[in-house]
């Protein structure tokens, strides 16, 4: 769930979620009741409810991910093709390109070590939200805060970096 809310939040589009979803309600709204909203005493909703309220800042925050959302502009992959580990990564465009963020989703439950992409230009990466943290009820895998790009060429662009990707999950970047 936390990686499908965040590949939903990252991804071009308008964001929609029904009522109960910000806290994952088991059962199907009823117009002839309440939420569940008692169900926020256990973690997992808890942590969900954590989860949707930190993309909802994201989102406001980072004018990448809503400038240009219904433009072929604001979206450019960096890979798409790598369906051996199931991981995408693409770049989020706003008006000003020095805002655009990274974004790279690992749709499998393994951890991926050392895992290259490219990217658009030079600099240092910050990990900026990672839908694995441990207050989201993740396993708290995350990169160090700071990551450099190397002059490596991969995924036909000059620079790269090297990623951890934890598991069923979406990670963003923001150049620092």
């Amino acid at each position: 769930l936390r990686l499908l809310y965040g590949y939903m939040f990252t991804h071009p589009g308008t964001k929609l979620l029904f009522m109960g979803s910000e806290f994952g309600q088991n059962d199907e709204w009823n117009f002839e009741k309440s939420l569940d909203w008692h169900l926020l005493q256990y973690d997992y909703h808890s942590g969900t409810k954590k989860l949707i309220t930190d993309l909802n800042h994201l989102y406001k925050s980072r004018p990448a991910l809503y400038e240009k959302q219904f433009s072929g502009e604001g979206f450019e992959w960096i890979n798409y093709s790598d369906h051996q580990n199931a991981v995408l990564s693409y770049i989020r465009k706003g008006n000003n390109p020095d805002e655009n963020v990274i974004v790279v989703c690992n749709f499998t439950q393994v951890v991926r070590e050392n895992y290259r992409i490219g990217v658009p230009k030079k600099g240092k990466l910050e990990e900026i939200f990672n839908s694995d943290a441990s207050i989201y009820g993740g396993s708290g895998i995350e990169n160090s805060k700071t990551l450099k790009t190397e002059a490596v060429s991969y995924d036909g662009r000059e620079d790269s970096i090297e990623l951890i990707l934890p598991p069923l999950s979406v990670t963003v970047y923001s150049f620092i």
